[in-house]
């Protein structure tokens, strides 16, 4: 190699060769191109801040316009069309209780996971949802209907608000529209950790609205006891209770799980389940002043998240080779979830409570015939199950859902969307029937019509 090539070669390796340093080395840059880069990076940025701007911006001015439409869309609908007569209306009774009075068969519709999402991603479906539950309630014309939960469903990237007031108004404005009297037990949807709004300002909405058909209140609340825990009474014309409808509020997650994004999810408290037994006996006592032999009050849970005795009861039916056992008697209806292993622990497709919570025992002794929760949107069976106890038997019932947000892709399915119908005897016990949206109603038309 000559003395001048080896020069240039050596050169090139320096980086002294060429506008290009040598890979690894930072570019020196002069005053002006630092200038440069300086702007152009301060253009892209600018830019990008102004588009998310404007995107939120339109985002926001989309849902407070969406919103105002469906609550007025909500407030425009008819009412249930009762004949004259007959439909019952509540009073307070002493203890504060809403009561209805009836020696007649007394009918209570549960709903669960309407999902209404109340912003600009959700216009589509909030629509779908509102005129599903109208509809049903319209043609079955119910006493009461009992909402289990997850009524608003503020998660951002699907609804595009964390404004869980809207999804709550809406419904709201819907039923007293249709001036069926209701109530629900909160789920863990309607107020995340990052939506707007707690359970407590949600109680503090209905509270000063003085709705006339909604008969939700706080109830047996605070700390660790959460929100609605309720009872509404049945009464026959002696004054006898017949029937007693609890609400409770299953709370949302545990663990640090605050995002709910390791579905760890909480239960009834011991505080819930001690209110529940007290104030059963109270019924029970104010029954036998009337009556003496009337020792025992049959009553129904209505809550979103199910117990951990759905998940005993189903793995034993499932174990058994999908046959009835000893403990328990399957009824009707689907399970429709996939099964796996969530946070260590088989799930049997069922997403109940992380712990076990005493309410069932209790309501073994406290005359509980029946638990009727949501959550698990595609499971909609019905069992018996006595939890090894011996002879007494309690119904284990997931209500239809009405989602068609929440699950991607829900909004084409059409098997689980529906309602519950449980009819309460004047003697105080009942049946139950799943109803499907579009095989069980008449001229229900699809969504997309």
């Amino acid at each position: 190699m000559s003395e001048e090539m080896n020069e240039v070669f050596e050169q090139d390796k320096k980086g002294i060769l060429g506008d290009t340093p040598k890979k690894g080395k930072k570019k020196v840059l002069t005053p002006e191109q630092k200038k440069k880069r300086t702007k152009k990076a301060l253009i892209i940025t600018g830019a990008i801040l102004g588009a998310l701007v404007i995107f939120f911006g339109s985002c926001a001015i989309a849902n407070v316009v969406g919103v105002n439409a469906l609550i007025k869309q909500a407030e425009n609908m008819s009412a249930v069309e009762y004949a004259e007569g007959t439909q019952l209306v509540p009073v307070k009774d002493s203890d504060g209780y809403w009561t209805f009075t009836t020696d007649d068969d007394f009918t209570v519709m549960q709903f669960t996971d309407v999902h209404i999402g109340g912003g600009c991603f959700s216009s589509q479906t909030d629509p779908w949802a509102m005129n599903a539950v109208a509809t049903m309630i319209r043609q079955q014309k119910p006493d009461l209907v009992v909402v289990t939960g997850d009524i608003a469903y503020p998660v951002v990237f699907q609804a595009g608000t964390l404004n869980n007031l809207s999804a709550t108004k809406i419904f709201a404005n819907m039923m007293e529209s249709l001036g069926v009297y209701w109530t629900f037990s909160f789920g863990n949807h309607d107020t995340e950790a990052y939506s707007y709004y707690s359970r407590e300002d949600i109680c503090d909405y209905y509270e000063s609205q003085n709705f006339k058909y909604c008969l939700f209140n706080r109830g047996f609340h605070g700390d660790d006891k959460g929100y609605g825990n309720n009872i509404i009474k049945v009464k026959n014309s002696a004054g006898i209770v017949t029937q007693a409808i609890v609400t409770l509020d299953s709370h949302s997650y545990i663990d640090g799980d605050i995002l709910g994004l390791a579905w760890k999810y909480d239960n009834l408290h011991d505080s819930q389940v001690n209110w529940y037994k007290t104030e059963i006996q109270k019924l029970v006592s104010a029954n036998m002043a009337i009556d003496p032999t009337a020792t025992e009050l049959k009553n129904l849970a209505f809550l979103h998240i199910p117990t951990m005795e759905y998940r005993d009861a189903w793995k034993e039916y499932v174990e058994a080779g999908n046959k009835d056992t000893t403990n328990v008697k399957f009824d009707f209806g689907v399970m429709g979830e996939s099964d796996g292993n969530k946070n260590g622990v088989k799930t049997w497709g069922i997403y109940c409570g992380m712990e076990p919570c005493s309410f069932f025992e209790a309501g073994l002794e406290s005359g509980l015939q029946g638990i009727f929760c949501g959550h698990d949107h595609y499971n909609n069976f019905s069992v018996f199950y006595n939890g090894g106890e011996g002879d007494k038997y309690i119904r284990l019932t997931y209500g239809m859902s009405t989602d068609y947000l929440a699950y991607p892709g829900i909004f084409k399915e059409h098997s689980q969307r529906g309602c519950t119908v449980i009819t309460v005897k004047p003697d105080g016990s009942f049946d139950v029937e799943a109803k499907n949206y579009y095989t069980d109603f008449e001229n229900v038309p699809h969504e997309k019509d």
